[in-house]
């Protein structure tokens, strides 16, 4: 397993991480995910160790906490062999202040999750998402108190805007708060919107990036083809899926998996290893998150690294997934002083 440091951090991370958002099952959209109980994921966790992916990815949302109490069980006994990342900010509970950055919701959903994980520190922490209505300066204080009282160890956010992930490590530069050094975001072959300014911001500050949903919730897993119904369980079924979840059109993602399948002929791999592949050849990227249901996703999903992409392949994924960026970023292009996109 190759391990690379995550962000300008000193912490080394494995290039595959574990995804827990089938732990649990709770309600329809993660019903939709998995539903591993704890000897499920206990078993899953054995293997992803025999294979050396020793990091863990969950949140306090997934299952309203269940994931991340599965989680604590199945590593109980073996806490120091594992890296932890888990997530706070979306809303958990019911009143006024059960949701966002402030000092008063943060402080609460660490402790809550280091009880849930059965830990007494967390190694990576991650804002969820950007609250607006919180203070960045507020925020950011927080989670650097948590760091110096040893809950945390490092710091990052998730689905964060350039300006909100640079206006955040300006203010931590200039108070000498502890950094972001990850940044847990979307991006695939069917979603490369990433590039357009995160890569790059990430580039410049050394933030690494943690890659969420690296097959395109779902699309790329495949069994999406053209002429072809939705496969029986797929989150692709579920209300908040297609209201809230990324939009590609399908013959885009048709276009894609086209390509995949020729590659796949090529390689002897599966669709779903080489879109892992791919994203892991990808400046920035220092871990793909990825999930299982079963034994048999983790090891096809473990077997997406050992082995690269030609250069050749890689270029025909590139231009097969590319879109034409929106404003400025289409006209930044243009411009023969800005460097050529990453």
């Amino acid at each position: 397993m190759e391990f690379r440091q995550l962000g300008g951090s000193g912490l080394k991370v494995p290039v595959l991480c574990f995804g827990t958002g089938t732990f649990g099952g709770r309600g329809e959209f993660f019903g939709s995910w998995g539903k591993n109980g704890v000897d499920d994921a206990r078993r899953l966790v054995d293997i992803c160790l025999e294979a050396g992916v020793n990091f863990f990815d969950s949140a306090n949302t997934y299952s309203d906490g269940l994931s991340e109490e599965i989680l604590g069980k199945a590593i109980a006994g073996r806490r120091d062999k594992v890296l932890i990342s888990t997530k706070g900010s979306f809303r958990f509970g019911q009143g006024p202040n059960d949701v966002g950055s402030s000092r008063h919701f943060l402080v609460s959903a660490v402790e809550g999750s280091l009880k849930r994980l059965g830990t007494d520190y967390i190694d990576v922490y991650q804002l969820h998402g950007f609250d607006a209505q919180t203070p960045i300066f507020e925020a950011l204080r927080t989670l650097d108190d948590l760091v110096r009282a040893g809950k945390i160890r490092y710091v990052g956010c998730s689905n964060f805007s350039g300006w909100h992930l640079m206006k955040s490590l300006a203010i931590a530069d200039q108070y000498g708060f502890s950094r972001y050094v990850a940044h847990q975001a979307y991006y695939s072959l069917v979603g490369r919107e990433f590039e357009w300014e995160l890569m790059p911001l990430g580039l410049e500050e050394k933030v690494g990036t943690l890659v969420w949903s690296p097959l395109g919730w779902g699309r790329l897993g495949g069994k999406v083809r053209r002429g072809q119904p939705l496969p029986a369980e797929s989150r692709l079924h579920t209300k908040i899926t297609v209201d809230e979840g990324p939009p590609v059109p399908n013959e885009h993602v048709y276009k894609v998996v086209d390509a995949l399948d020729e590659i796949a002929k090529e390689t002897g791999k599966t669709v779903a290893q080489i879109s892992l592949n791919w994203l892991l050849g990808r400046p920035t990227v220092s871990s793909v998150i990825f999930g299982a249901r079963n034994e048999e996703q983790l090891r096809q999903n473990i077997g997406a690294v050992g082995w690269k992409l030609t250069p050749e392949q890689r270029a025909k994924l590139d231009e097969v997934s590319a879109t034409t960026p929106v404003y400025p970023y289409w006209h930044q292009r243009l411009f023969e002083r800005n460097p050529p996109p990453v």
